[in-house]
């Protein structure tokens, strides 16, 4: 090989090689952009979503308001009016609540709870431990009816044809 004929294929490999370089760094844009647009889409309809349900939510809140105000117009009824005022202020308070879920749209909603989350956090540390001991007792209460739920199914079930029957008691 003749000294020009190196350095012609040196180059040839050096383009090759930085045309590979521009390729993937072409691609690993493109991939970014493509997550950036997603997780863009996933924070819209993320918002879009708490907007509807806070919504909804501010609705159910306002018809508690109602049903907590009818209880104090049966206590003024029954001449009992200071738990009839104490309810009417619950009922005030409930209603404010429940036109802030209404009014707030889910990028406020979504920054008073963060806000919150800061300037609070221990309540939020007891409020996430609570949830997760719900979530616990309700699994506990729901996974022994599905164990006698399966146990009442293997003692009616005949057993599948070409297994052995390995239900205790028969």
């Amino acid at each position: 090989m003749t000294r020009s004929t190196r350095g012609s294929t040196a180059t040839s490999s050096e383009s090759t090689a930085d045309q590979a370089k521009e390729q993937v760094r072409d691609t690993a844009r493109i991939a970014q952009d493509k997550a950036s647009s997603t997780l863009g889409q996933a924070r819209t309809r993320l918002r879009e979503q708490v907007g509807q349900r806070s919504a909804q939510a501010g609705d159910q809140v306002n018809a508690t308001a109602q049903e907590v105000r009818g209880v104090a117009e049966q206590l003024r009824g029954q001449g009992k009016d200071w738990p009839a005022r104490l309810a009417d202020q619950l009922a005030d308070r409930i209603e404010s609540f429940g036109g802030y879920l209404r009014g707030a749209d889910g990028e406020r909603l979504l920054r008073d709870v963060e806000t919150f989350a800061r300037r609070q956090p221990w309540v939020m540390v007891v409020g996430g431990v609570t949830l997760g001991f719900a979530a616990s007792r309700f699994l506990k209460a729901s996974s022994s009816r599905r164990y006698q739920a399966g146990q009442n199914w293997s003692h009616d079930a005949s057993p599948v044809p070409g297994t052995a029957d390995v239900t205790p008691g028969r």
